[in-house]
């Protein structure tokens, strides 16, 4: 990608305005650290200027970052978002002068308040990757950006469920079982559970819990697994404990007709899922099996069916703990979905301080075959197995950027859809402080496989996992030599 100045001016004094603020320091304070002028300093985070090297390295030395950290494209937390948004070009896409906004206006009131602002217009950005956008498309994709920019961890959901324990005397350090769960519904909050009767109705078979709000009754579906079963009397409790009513009724969720009911869903499932995880004794388990030298699969069953037999419900968990508690926050979450009659389908995904290479695409896809979120699916006989869940291990090393992640993943049957299964994958960037924390991954028993995103657009050479040409690469070819050709007639005249 070939950067404009401009964009590299605006990221560049987006980042430096953040890390000053990060750092307690004025323009002025910065200005008597750096012997640079106090107006110049606020050029450079108007983005008005870009400061040449040595200018550069005054800065990264007074606030105490690396240079390279200074110079990346990328910029944290919060604020990841934006750096996305302003490479993108989309705000030149965007016809901002019939509204009577500036880009740098626009881009100011984003960097003022990016936790709310931000959130929504990374939505708008992820929507043009997308195309076809229903509301819930919308809703759902502003969601992750509100967990994207919380990195994924909300402490006074964490604090409630800790009051929610000590309240109503559960004990976090044993597994929960439904009949708890169930009993406090009852006694405390006047639920009735009735699991009969939505047999009896013809309803898909996808609808595994409904709430009648008026008789305060929740119908559940008959022979659900114990682990869902829990889930959903958590994620009942956790309604209750936040005093939320404006929520979707059914589980799976028909509808959203508002973005507080998706936002109030995802509060009531980060209840339950630290609810059937608690804070304390996860980060307790994770510590030690992450001392492991050698990569266990029994081991890894047994620290997960510690506390659920959901493999989802773990492995989200993970995705809230693993950035806060460990520094491990360049992760992202995958599952995919497939039926005998089909291919694996991408049906959710989470990405913590960048987007990562593995992500949703439109139009007809064949994700990459290698991927142990696709490959557990298709050859579950080749991983470690207890009943219907498939565990596994693997390095995932991207042919076209380098970037190597480690990837914890399983196979389960779907409770949702009967007939189908699905596959939930955390990926782990190998980094420096991984390495620290994670002992394992130096295991030679831990197959690496070189990747790519999709068969549509994977340069690897000579795959046995290959299922159809790379026919967006082609085509990127042949336009690139189309412009090439184009160019040299109009030089040549």
């Amino acid at each position: 990608m070939v950067l404009q100045e401009e964009q590299l001016r605006i990221i560049f004094g987006l980042k430096l305005k953040q890390i000053r603020t990060e750092r307690g320091l004025s323009l002025f304070g910065l200005s008597k650290k750096t012997q640079l002028s106090k107006s110049y300093l606020n050029e450079i985070e108007k983005g008005k200027k870009y400061p040449k090297p040595d200018k550069i390295l005054a800065l990264a030395k007074a606030l105490e970052v690396e240079y390279d950290e200074m110079v990346s494209m990328k910029l944290s937390g919060s604020m990841a978002p934006l750096s996305d948004i302003i490479l993108s070009g989309i705000l030149k896409e965007i016809p901002l002068e019939l509204f009577g906004i500036e880009e740098s206006n626009l881009i100011d009131i984003i960097a003022g308040a990016p936790d709310k602002v931000s959130a929504f217009i990374s939505t708008l950005f992820e929507m043009t990757r997308h195309y076809q956008v229903s509301r819930e498309n919308f809703y759902l994709a502003a969601l992750r950006s509100y967990q994207e920019s919380h990195q994924n961890y909300f402490p006074e959901l964490e604090q409630a469920v800790r009051d929610f324990a000590r309240l109503y005397q559960l004990d976090l350090q044993q597994k929960l079982s439904s009949a708890e769960l169930a009993e406090i519904l009852k006694e405390e909050f006047g639920y009735q559970l009735d699991e009969e009767r939505l047999a009896k109705e013809d309803l898909p078979g996808t609808l595994r819990s409904l709430f009648i709000p008026k008789s305060k009754t929740l119908l559940l579906s008959p022979g659900i697994p114990e682990a869902q079963k829990v889930f959903i009397l958590a994620k009942e409790l956790g309604y209750c404990h936040l005093q939320i009513e404006d929520r979707p009724l059914s589980f799976s969720w028909i509808k959203f007709d508002r973005f507080e009911e998706v936002l109030h869903n995802f509060q009531a499932s980060y209840f339950a899922g630290a609810l059937v995880l608690p804070e304390d004794r996860i980060c307790t388990a994770l510590k030690s099996f992450f001392k492991e030298k050698q990569w266990d699969s029994a081991r890894f069953h047994q620290l997960m069916s510690d506390f659920t037999d959901s493999a989802e419900t773990f492995l989200q968990r993970l995705t809230n703990i693993l950035p806060t508690h460990f520094g491990l926050n360049q992760l992202f979450f995958l599952r995919l979905q497939q039926d005998s009659q089909s291919a694996p389908v991408l049906s959710k995904e989470l990405h913590l301080s960048r987007k990562h290479q593995p992500q949703a695409l439109t139009g007809t896809i064949n994700y990459c075959r290698r991927w142990l979120s696709t490959d557990i699916l298709l050859n579950p006989k080749d991983y470690y197995r207890s009943g219907a869940l498939a565990l596994g291990c693997q390095v995932s090393a991207y042919q076209d950027t380098g970037e190597e992640y480690l990837m914890l993943g399983a196979r389960e049957n779907d409770p949702v859809s009967p007939n189908a299964q699905r596959s939930v994958v955390i990926g782990l960037e190998l980094n420096a402080n991984f390495k620290k924390q994670v002992q394992f991954h130096k295991d030679p028993k831990i197959s690496t496989q070189i990747v790519g995103t999709s068969c549509e657009s994977c340069s690897v050479q000579n795959c046995a996992q290959r299922v159809c040409p790379p026919s967006r690469l082609i085509k990127e070819e042949q336009e690139k030599i189309l412009q090439e050709k184009l160019k040299q007639i109009l030089e040549e005249d």
